[in-house]
């Protein structure tokens, strides 16, 4: 059976063939090397789904080229070396994290070293369409600059968390699960760290009337019940009949929390239930049961297991 995890590695000193793999990869066409140095190119790719993180190395001489940046959306992050980036005469930021425009631009770079994270648009779009509870919404990003510092901060650790510790670890990407809740993590951070149509939205739904219990009844009931399974926002609401919106306002008023939250406050009650249960002795780890229930990052997780239970994970799988 095919891996869910799609890993590949390029690397080439012929010209050719890294100019061919440049429009495979990042639709880059019309390349112009300058005629001194050499041509040096190292390509990693790691993809989920619709979410693709990839490592790039082009030294060697500077190039030009035409980036068609319509149908993806890329995150990109310079480490070493100079990338610019160029359109209808907006120059866009050199070092990042900065949002690639979606429109046909001018890239320039030299001894580059960078790292790019790229989202399909339309599960973006769905994904905001699902937070908001507006089906007819439709996304579009008006800046390639994070909106805050601490914004830039949370993607850089998003994405951090994933290039470490999820992609590597087959095991846990074999969770599809896991593989969920990765990219609509990635979405999230993506819609709120960049200016666009979603942060524009009015957060208040105005004239909303008073939601009746009973649907934070069902919404709970269903999340009890389909506790392992890969639900999110929409689900949830959708067991609730009411709109997403309505249902985070319905949570906030009647149990001080949101859907999202209780959920995985239900799946920190069922690792506390599995480590109870588990044996250390016979080869049972907090890390795979965390796994299990859809945790992945080992910081947070501890985290938020002690601020529920009390104690930390290993405590409750020695006890």
């Amino acid at each position: 059976m095919d891996s869910p995890v799609q890993r590949s590695f390029f690397a080439t000193r012929d010209p050719a063939e890294g100019i061919a793999v440049l429009d495979e990869v990042f639709a880059v066409r019309g390349v112009r090397q300058s005629p001194e140095g050499l041509f040096d190119m190292a390509l990693a790719s790691t993809g989920i789904g619709s979410v693709a993180y990839e490592r790039v190395r082009l030294k060697g001489s500077s190039c030009t080229g035409r980036t068609d940046g319509v149908g993806v959306l890329r995150v990109c992050h310079v480490t070493a070396g100079a990338l610019s980036a160029t359109s209808a005469g907006d120059r866009f930021p050199r070092t990042g994290p900065f949002l690639f425009p979606q429109r046909t631009f001018t890239t320039w770079w030299d001894e580059l070293e960078a790292t790019t994270v790229s989202l399909d648009p339309a599960a973006v779009e769905e994904h905001a369409r699902q937070l908001l509870g507006n089906e007819s919404f439709r996304l579009e990003f008006t800046g390639s600059r994070p909106v805050s510092p601490a914004m830039t901060q949370y993607w850089h650790g998003t994405v951090s968390h994933l290039a470490r510790d999820l992609l590597p670890d087959d095991r846990a990407m074999s969770s599809h699960l896991v593989r969920s809740e990765a990219a609509r993590s990635l979405a999230t951070v993506l819609l709120h760290t960049f200016p666009g149509s979603f942060l524009d939205r009015n957060e208040t739904v105005a004239g909303q009337s008073r939601p009746a219990p009973a649907g934070v009844r069902r919404a709970v009931a269903f999340i009890e019940e389909h506790v392992a399974a890969d639900i999110g926002p929409a689900d949830i609401a959708a067991a609730a009949r009411m709109s997403v919106r309505g249902l985070q306002a319905a949570f906030r008023r009647e149990l001080d929390t949101t859907p999202m939250a209780y959920l995985r406050a239900v799946r920190l009650d069922a690792v506390h239930r599995e480590l109870l249960a588990a044996d250390p002795t016979a080869g049972s780890t907090v890390e795979a049961v965390a796994a299990h229930w859809g945790f992945t990052h080992r910081g947070r997780f501890a985290a938020a297991y002690r601020d529920r239970h009390g104690q930390t994970p290993a405590t409750t799988l020695r006890s």
